[in-house]
């Protein structure tokens, strides 16, 4: 019986050769006699559409392989979405693992500046180099670098609110009583100082620079003598100075690298809208990458059925969130292009100061319009990512009409156009 099928099978293979065509085996367009050690079987005619079926259906089961089926117009959709899952996630999980080569990167990685020093740093580079920067300070002013301690070094704002409470009632008790001995001393296992004020790094350095000094005072009722900090110095102008850093504390920030948005240029090119990522512009962990997979496959399902404007905007904004930074593309009225990297949540008037600072004529007005012909206007409010400009978009910038005339031949100052480069 399964010779039988076989014999069947060869048949439908030569069949769907069609004339003209040589088969893989005999290489000819005549049918090839099989040899069979039995006797000899009478000559068939080809097998009828009908026959073929159940014969593939039949040695399909004898050779253990599924039953084939038509192919529906859904099974072709769910083909289609399980072919671009698969290219998606080839393509996403490279840029989130650092296996993309970094010479076919639209930009090497995300930048900081120190407002300290001026230095160029990394995203892992930041914390460290801004803390020595601060304890740097301390030579030439210890108050400043107490409080950029206070308000840099402790996440919990609330925290940090109360320490400085305590610490500005600490003084303004000094200053309501100067010659009363026991507003200048504090006894560090005081439970307030141990709980509101000890646990926020920072604050005894900043006690210590306005002149409180550590000393060990006994207790009365006590064997053991215990650190306190007491505070000298009560004169007027002293006072005065003191005053003055308790209001420098309450209004100090903490100090944050600011993003570097490393302008870069480049001649016209036909890759302009080809972008390749780093995995600092991805708001996602490992986890969540998962969960992102799931959701690409999932969304395959979506596609054959039909989405409310609601469902579709609660997509798009969970699509925004997934983003930290964006790289933005600006061309130019000579083609030139004008790179930069921004926050997913700057507003539309950073992306214009920026363009605004990398040309000649900057002052004049200008238009910059998103993909889709839709105008960005500078005043408004509305961030980036809100404007569906993330991760990565080309923009197209134009003068206004009214100043065109008045344009130099060079937009770009002659900085950027000193290191232009071409894009991969």
């Amino acid at each position: 019986m399964k010779k039988f099928f076989e014999d069947i099978k060869k048949d439908i293979k030569f069949k769907s050769a069609g004339p003209g065509k040589k088969l893989a085996e005999g290489g000819s367009s005549k049918p090839r006699v099989v040899q069979n050690s039995g006797p000899a079987r009478p000559h068939h005619a080809a097998p009828t559409e009908g026959a073929q079926k159940a014969g593939a259906a039949a040695m399909a089961r004898i050779e253990g392989q599924p039953r084939p089926r038509a192919q529906t117009s859904q099974d072709a959709i769910r083909l289609q979405g399980e072919r671009f899952l698969s290219v998606w996630s080839a393509c996403y999980c490279c840029s989130h693992t650092n296996y993309c080569d970094p010479a076919f990167l639209s930009v090497t990685g995300v930048y900081f500046t120190c407002p300290l020093t001026g230095a160029t740093l990394t995203k892992s580079e930041r914390e460290v180099h801004i803390k020595e920067a601060i304890f740097m300070r301390f030579e030439e002013d210890a108050v400043e670098a107490s409080i950029m301690m206070v308000h840099t070094f402790n996440k919990d704002r609330e925290k940090v609110k109360a320490a400085v409470d305590i610490i500005s009632k600490y003084i303004e008790n000094i200053c309501k009583n100067p010659t009363e001995e026991k507003y200048r001393k504090i006894k560090l296992s005081n439970k307030v100082f141990q709980e509101k004020v000890k646990t926020v790094e920072g604050s005894r350095e900043f006690l210590q620079a306005v002149g409180f000094q550590s000393i060990m005072l006994d207790v009365e009722g006590q064997e053991e003598s215990e650190e306190f900090l007491v505070l000298m110095e009560h004169d007027p102008e002293a006072l005065e100075v003191m005053k003055d850093s308790m209001d420098r504390l309450q209004r100090g920030e903490p100090v944050r690298a600011q993003l570097d948005h490393q302008p870069q240029t480049f001649r016209p090119s036909p890759n302009a809208m080809r972008f390749e990522l780093p995995p600092e512009f991805y708001n996602l962990t490992a986890e969540e990458l998962k969960r992102e997979q799931q959701q690409k496959s999932e969304a395959v399902e979506k596609n054959t059925m039909l989405r409310t404007k609601a469902m579709r905007e609660r997509e798009e904004q969970r699509e925004r969130r997934k983003y930290n930074y964006t790289l933005l593309r600006i061309r130019l009225p000579d083609g030139n292009i004008l790179q930069g990297t921004f926050l997913a949540w700057d507003k539309v008037s950073v992306l214009f100061q920026f363009v605004r600072d990398s040309l000649v004529d900057g002052w004049q007005p200008f238009e910059l319009v998103a993909p889709g012909g839709h105008k960005l206007r500078e005043a408004q409010e509305l961030a980036l990512n809100e404007c569906s400009l993330v991760p990565a978009v080309l923009l197209t910038f134009s003068w206004d009409a009214a100043v065109q005339a008045d344009i130099s031949a060079a937009l770009l100052k002659p900085v950027l156009l000193k290191n232009i480069q071409t894009l991969g």
